[in-house]
């Protein structure tokens, strides 16, 4: 029995219900700071579940029930501080988003599961939609030859009170993130579909005269950050951030030298579409097939997916969740894909920053590739009192050449 305990309530409400609704997990203690004021309407749902505060009183009266793991959906950037604390108090670890901010943090995420023994998981959801499964299935089939290119596009803007919403607070994180730092739902697709690692990366961003006029309480006004990226099978990848480009859809596409295949755009939901170059479509399949993006499961199974939101994807991480804490299957996204993809976040920002340069991205299952950039504590994130920055949120405005009436303005 997994009996686990959430950190961040507002962020985790959604797998607070399906954890709730499973048979082999026991929801025993969920931590907020804000427990006892904007989730009073919650409260009689959370059953028995100890309602704590404070990360501490979370630990302890998790310990007296028996908590053996971990949820963090806690804020975007702290999730390798908490991380590491819970595997040294003796739990296993399901981290919900990029796994650290610092690539000091990358190490000592990676030491401390090393150390410790603990198990540690991300739950990036993205990988495990309908269509993303079926592109790879496809994919290992061996349809699309030698993989040769990937993209991998996340889009997600919003109306000024919705990013009001969404920014609770002058020093909250989602003010400060720079557009390469949420990466996970646009490479992780690829990693997953491709089963690839990054090992170069190169970043560029580009400045929103849109997002420059709300600055003062949203300092991240670029509007969009694209990476480029070697990644170890020999295919290269271009993938974005979270950006906030005017576009209502994601898409991913996967190219080899025989065949593509891709979803999202101008592709219908539930549709993967396949595409045969001339010279490589076999004789008995058409050059351009849209498929249904079925699996292979049952009535059930298809129902509980396409509830739990996120095209499925919230469901299917809760089985690798299981799989791994009760059966000992290795998840995908273990410890060194996760530091891997916030690394890749983090010097695909410090390449913005400088124009494009290309950098090596550490491998952190080598020790002494971990030494290059244990020390490296660069954030662009303050502390609860707006200290600490070390690292611009946003280009500097000297880099907007195109803009120039904007630019004389400032």
């Amino acid at each position: 029995m997994i009996k686990i305990g959430v950190f961040g309530a507002w962020r985790g409400n959604a797998y607070i219900r399906l954890f709730q609704q499973d048979d082999e997990m026991e929801l025993v203690a969920i931590c907020d700071k804000n427990i006892d004021s904007p989730l009073d309407e919650d409260r009689e749902s959370f059953g028995d579940a100890a309602l704590c505060s404070s990360f501490d009183d979370f630990l302890k009266e998790g310990k007296e029930r028996g908590m053996n793991t971990v949820f963090l959906a806690n804020y975007f950037h702290e999730h390798a501080l908490f991380a590491i604390r819970a595997m040294q108090a003796g739990m296993d670890v399901v981290s919900e988003c990029t796994a650290a901010a610092t690539l000091a943090q990358c190490v000592a995420l990676t030491e401390c599961v090393e150390q410790t023994g603990r198990r540690y998981m991300l739950a990036e959801n993205y990988p495990f939609s309908t269509e993303n499964l079926k592109m790879k299935q496809i994919i290992r089939s061996g349809a699309l030859g030698s993989l040769l290119y990937a993209q991998g596009e996340y889009n997600h803007s919003g109306s000024n009170e919705e990013l009001h919403r969404l920014t609770p607070g002058a020093y909250h994180w989602r003010a400060w993130l720079p557009r390469t730092y949420y990466l996970t739902h646009a490479l992780g697709p690829i990693m997953y579909m491709t089963d690839s690692m990054p090992v170069y990366v190169c970043g560029r961003a580009a400045h929103s005269d849109l997002l420059y006029k709300i600055k003062d309480w949203r300092h991240n006004y670029d509007g969009v950050g694209m990476m480029f990226c070697e990644m170890d099978n020999g295919m290269i990848a271009n993938f974005t951030g979270c950006t906030a480009m005017a576009s209502d859809y994601s898409r991913y596409r996967v190219a080899g030298d025989t065949a593509s295949v891709e979803w999202g755009g101008y592709i219908e939901n539930n549709k993967v579409r396949k595409f045969y170059f001339g010279h490589t479509k076999p004789a008995d399949e058409p050059q351009i097939s849209l498929l249904d993006a079925n699996l292979d499961e049952t009535d059930d199974e298809e129902k509980k997916a396409k509830n739990a939101g996120h095209g499925g994807g919230d469901y299917r991480v809760l089985h690798e969740i299981k799989e791994y804490l009760l059966r000992g299957r290795e998840p995908f996204f273990n410890v060194y894909r996760a530091v891997a993809m916030s690394a890749t976040a983090i010097l695909g920002w410090y390449s913005c920053l400088n124009h494009g340069e290309n950098i090596r991205i550490p491998d952190f299952r080598v020790p002494v590739q971990r030494d290059s950039v244990r020390e490296d504590t660069r954030t662009p994130f303050p502390d609860e009192n707006g200290a600490g920055i070390s690292l611009p949120c946003a280009l500097p405005l000297d880099f907007s050449q195109a803009h120039t009436k904007s630019a004389q303005d400032r």
